[in-house]
């Protein structure tokens, strides 16, 4: 049985990782680009579960070789279809224990040499988490800009005209406002988040800079290394600016149009908003946005949130960040793209 470590795993070509704990620890968290196989369903790993605790190693043991028998021809032929379509498969599970360790024995019994991984899930969680500080690029350039601007856009066309870009945004799973998950799931957790920075980070390690949007600590659930924001505290930083009105649209466009049919929708912006009015003083803002809701004039809510709540909230958040702004007009998103890139080019520092 071959056993690799995390550092030969991450040097390997066409890997995939195959993920082998139950479909509800897979569904939490795992190595980015891991297929599930699992040894046991999640009702039966509690069952087990339940054994171990109750009638010791030896019962939990024997029920689940009882489990997983009638199973292994089915588990070995999904992992050796992935090693002949020319993969190269790597067995984990949460610490290289048991259940990687059986799937690795039988495989071998079977004539068939995978790779199984030291440490399992845990073991590459703490690596991770060594280099992420590591492999951050030595300079910041932080798009700045109101809500509704099309920060985020601007990213993702400078990603595709292969700019190095961190999108915090994508790995949190939420586009950090209270209304940050719509249209998506609840968001990611930390363990995913810091799977999906490092991913990041080691496909752009050779950069000496990188671009990010200027987005608070915590986005969601998860929360930016200290390394990572002292770095966009410190750097350079271009502010998009974009008209009322174009905002507006931009939002409508984004987080109302594609939901506003769906059943969820409307009882999902009163319970936001009702979060919101917590935070305002104003009662007669308060009333207005309520108004508005309630007729489902989503465009006037838009409208209120920004010019009383947001926008008011975002000026103070640029205090974080010492050095000078570059502002860039962002109605076209494409002429802004290119600005951006030119200002780059232009700062010698930045790109050496």
């Amino acid at each position: 049985m071959r056993e690799i470590s995390i550092d030969q795993l991450l040097t390997l070509k066409d890997v995939i990782p195959v993920d082998v704990r139950s479909p509800g620890e897979f569904n939490e968290f795992r190595i980015p680009g891991a297929v599930n196989i699992p040894l046991f369903t999640n009702e039966e790993r509690a069952t087990i579960g339940t054994l171990y605790k109750q009638e010791g190693t030896d019962a939990a043991k024997w029920r689940a070789m009882e489990v997983v028998s009638p199973k292994l021809p089915s588990i070995l032929g999904q992992i050796k279809a992935l090693k002949e379509n020319g993969k190269q498969p790597v067995i984990y599970c949460w610490r290289g224990g048991m259940r990687s360790k059986a799937v690795a024995t039988f495989l071998s019994f079977a004539g068939i040499s995978i790779p199984r991984l030291i440490g399992g899930y845990r073991a590459y969680r703490q690596y991770i988490l060594e280099e992420i500080p590591i492999l951050i690029p030595k300079k910041a350039i932080t798009i700045h800009g109101m809500t509704g601007v099309g920060k985020t856009e601007v990213l993702e066309k400078l990603r595709e005209r292969g700019m190095p870009v961190i999108d915090l945004e994508a790995m949190a799973g939420h586009r950090g406002s209270i209304f940050g998950t719509f249209g998506l799931f609840e968001g990611h957790n930390q363990k995913t988040f810091d799977s999906l920075l490092f991913q990041t980070l080691n496909e752009i390690k050779d950069s000496p800079f990188f671009l990010v949007e200027a987005e608070s600590k915590r986005i969601g659930k998860v929360v930016q290394p200290d390394e990572l924001q002292n770095k966009k505290h410190q750097g350079f930083n271009i502010y998009l600016q974009a008209s009322l009105s174009s905002r507006i649209e931009r939002i409508h466009r984004e987080y109302v149009k594609p939901y506003l049919h769906d059943n969820w929708f409307h009882e999902k912006v009163i319970e936001r908003l009702s979060h919101i009015n917590k935070r305002i003083k104003d009662n007669e803002i308060i009333a207005a946005l309520n108004d508005a809701a309630m007729s489902q004039n989503y465009k006037l809510v838009i409208q209120i949130l920004l010019e009383k709540y947001y926008d008011p909230r975002y000026a103070h958040k640029q205090l974080d960040y010492e050095g000078p702004f570059h502002h860039i007009h962002a109605e076209n998103t494409d002429a802004a793209v290119e600005e951006v890139i030119q200002i780059i080019h232009s700062q010698s520092a930045l790109v050496r």
